[in-house]
């Protein structure tokens, strides 16, 4: 791994009050004894993310108060029920300054895709105008690698539950498209069904 690459923040988008969960908060699920949020911050560390900032929402005084996630910058969002787009740009505001090169970001529902895809991104990141997705049989998926270069764009773009995915629509040609399918499942805890996924 490069200096660079090590410089990489890991950006975990963890604010979700799972409303199709009866309102239960996402980072606060249980997965192998303890809350998701803990689970999902150790797999942006395995992977060779040093600096990891965690975006928070529902339930934020709670899961500072259950999870571990010591050493890990915690970053509000209080307009977290306005969609994943408000905790994309928390979280990129954050890490302004910081002097990372680029953010990998994953989000906390996702726990079939551990260290290995994760650290298949990371490896692909260039420079600062680095655009990297995880795929999943040739389909764009997590995690993301966001360089530098593009946080200001993908800030201006990330409303609702979008995320990055606008931005990264308008630029379809600059994505380097790194296959996962044979190290991670690509699935979402959404529902009472998928908490099955769960350990």
């Amino acid at each position: 791994m490069t200096d660079n690459q090590q410089r990489i923040a890991g950006l975990l988008l963890a604010a979700g009050g799972g409303r199709r969960l009866g309102g239960r908060p996402k980072a606060l699920l249980e997965h192998r004894g303890r809350p998701l949020v803990e689970h999902a911050a150790g797999v942006l560390r395995a992977a060779g993310c040093e600096r990891v900032h965690v975006v928070l929402g529902a339930g934020a005084d709670v899961v500072r108060e259950r999870a571990r996630l010591a050493g890990c910058v915690l970053v509000d969002n209080p307009a977290w029920e306005a969609g994943m787009g408000t905790s994309l740009r928390a979280g990129l505001d954050s890490l302004a300054g910081t002097g990372a090169p680029a953010a990998l970001v994953s989000l906390v529902d996702q726990p079939g895709i551990g260290p290995q895809a994760m650290a298949r991104v990371l490896a692909a990141y260039l420079d600062e105008r680095s655009l990297v997705s995880a795929s999943y049989d040739g389909v764009r998926g997590h995690p993301v690698l966001l360089g530098a270069a593009h946080w200001a764009g993908i800030a201006a773009t990330a409303t609702g539950d979008q995320g990055a995915r606008a931005y990264l629509r308008e630029n379809p040609g600059a994505i380097t498209l790194v296959e996962c399918g044979d190290v991670a499942r690509p699935y979402d805890i959404d529902t009472e069904a998928d908490l099955a996924h769960l350990e």
